[in-house]
């Protein structure tokens, strides 16, 4: 039941900054959210998401780089992306889960995907 609704992706230089937004129709967990990324012929990646006890965990290719964090007042997921490099170009995923509290996360609900380029 849940929608959400992304924005934030474009074209940025080497070393830019990029920040993703991810509203949700209702109301975020605190646990169970997070950002996705996919470029053609691989396979989805974990960028950042806050895992089931409420602790962001970061994929180690955008760890010191990238910080995930939930505005909670506004229902908006963020993704802050710094030092931009080439080889984070991808389609960008914003997803969350519609089950309660457990031991693991089942992304079942996702964005429509916004891209994020990044060349000279």
């Amino acid at each position: 039941q849940e929608q959400l609704v992304e924005s934030g992706g474009g074209s940025v230089q080497p070393g830019g900054s990029l920040r993703l937004s991810c509203r949700a129709s209702g109301s975020f967990k605190t646990y169970c959210i997070g950002w996705f990324r996919q470029t053609p012929g691989n396979k989805r990646e974990e960028v950042a998401t806050f895992d089931s006890d409420d602790r962001p965990t970061y994929a180690d290719s955008v760890k010191g780089r990238f910080t995930i964090f939930l505005d909670v007042a506004k229902d908006t997921l963020y993704l802050e992306m710094n030092s931009l490099k080439p080889e984070d170009t991808a389609m960008y995923y914003c997803a969350a889960d519609s089950f309660e509290r457990g031991i693991d996360c089942y992304f079942n609900i996702w964005g429509q995907g916004t891209q994020v380029t990044v060349s000279s």
